[in-house]
């Protein structure tokens, strides 16, 4: 097999240590050394000063949980970095150990095997770690909302059956008056808003339970804690804000998509980046973000059109912002869900209108151009003589005669 890089290392990244093995090929001989450094600061200049003596031009590691990064910062500008997915280069079984692992990271770089993953710049990078750990934080206040609706429950109070958002201005309200000692029914009931759909009446009986003590205190630590959490998000929202004043315009022209606001046009430029060089086209980007079928064939036979697994932030985030596109009226990503889901399915519908919404973006960034709806009719429009037959055929169907010609 051929060798694409004569002087490269292959990196197993841990904790505390990292394997290293430096492979060159000199004429028809490899020359393999192994060894073994900290991740202490000091160890990992000592690696970067040992590579560059003897003269590697490439390095890669498999993206380990967290501990890839500080080795990644540290070594980068002094060799070209590839990062791996663990799950593209494993090993033949049976031959796992630490001085293997780097030995074979280092044959698969020299022979040009390991494609590269996506590694963001630095203001990306922060931007990317954002925004992450707001939608983690939002997931936090949705399961303390989830635990507040299990402790009404026990105590037999249905105030999720009659309100749509228990969390909202109402439901806060009844859930403090609950907390301060409150048992009175009509009392509670009367904390709602007359805009509420359902009657006072019918509040004030899913109000009648059996709130103890027990059940209070717990209603009071978790209402606490989703109150500090927003207010932590609300911090998150200042830093966001910040950061991202630098590509401000790249934000604005994003929430011109159909279904995505401005929290989820931070968070998408933060997980596909500023600049479109590391995808040479659009459908490599689809692709990367796992939004394309798989190519699963077996003796001429297609065995499964199913999504790989992957994206674990960008593919939710498009599907979740499709949802809420899709029930835009008279445009065009509402018209291809209605049409793709007459086929196929509401669930390879939604996923194929991510997939535009993701194509649209990347010529956003890509080339500084602003989004364009083609509109709900191009469907009816391009395909008006398909239309047209199948309407004739449906009406010839139920015993009608019927001949069509286009208007002049």
């Amino acid at each position: 097999m051929e060798v694409i890089r004569k002087r490269c290392a292959g990196l197993d990244v841990h904790k505390d240590s990292v394997v290293v093995c430096v492979r060159v090929q000199e004429g028809g001989q490899v020359r393999r050394t192994v060894r073994t450094f900290g991740t202490v600061t000091r160890d990992l200049v000592e690696l970067g000063d040992w590579l560059e003596g003897e003269k590697c031009t490439h390095a890669a590691m498999e993206a380990t949980g967290v501990y890839w990064k500080p080795v990644w910062h540290m070594l980068e500008g002094r060799v070209e970095l590839i990062l791996a997915n663990a799950a593209h280069i494993r090993n033949v079984p049976g031959r796992k150990s630490d001085i293997n692992d780097a030995t074979w990271i280092a044959d698969l770089l020299a022979h040009g095997l390991i494609r590269s993953s996506f590694v963001p710049p630095k203001p990306i990078g922060e931007l990317r770690d954002l925004t992450r750990t707001r939608k983690q934080l939002t997931r936090e206040i949705v399961q303390h909302t989830q635990r507040i609706q299990r402790v009404l429950q026990e105590a037999n109070v249905k105030l999720d059956s009659v309100i749509s958002n228990v969390m909202g201005v109402s439901g806060r309200r009844i859930l403090r008056a609950m907390i301060g000692g409150e048992e009175n029914p009509q009392v509670l009931a009367s904390l709602g808003s007359p805009r509420l759909e359902c009657s006072p009446e019918k509040l004030a009986e899913a109000l009648r339970g059996g709130v103890t003590g027990h059940h209070r205190f717990l209603l009071a630590q978790h209402l606490g804690l989703i109150e500090n959490l927003e207010g932590t998000i609300q911090q998150f929202d200042q830093e966001i804000e910040r950061v991202i004043q630098p590509f401000r315009d790249v934000v604005e022209r994003l929430t011109g998509i159909p279904g995505i606001a401005r929290v989820g046009a931070q968070a998408m430029l933060g997980e596909i980046g500023l600049h479109m060089e590391q995808f040479p086209s659009v459908g490599h980007l689809i692709s990367w973000a796992s939004l394309c079928p798989r190519l699963d064939e077996s003796a001429g036979r297609a065995r499964s059109t199913r999504v790989r697994a992957g994206a674990a932030w960008l593919k939710p985030l498009l599907v979740q912002c499709a949802w809420a596109a899709v029930r835009s009226k008279d445009t065009y990503l509402q018209a291809q869900y209605l049409r793709l889901k007459a086929r196929r399915g509401p669930k390879k519908a939604i996923v194929a209108v991510a997939a535009s919404m993701l194509t649209a973006a990347y010529h956003i960034v890509k080339y500084g151009v602003q989004y364009r709806d083609l509109g709900g009719a191009y469907f009816r429009k391009r395909d008006s003589e398909k239309v047209a037959q199948r309407l004739a055929r449906r009406i010839r169907e139920l015993g009608y005669e019927v001949n069509i010609s286009r208007v002049a």
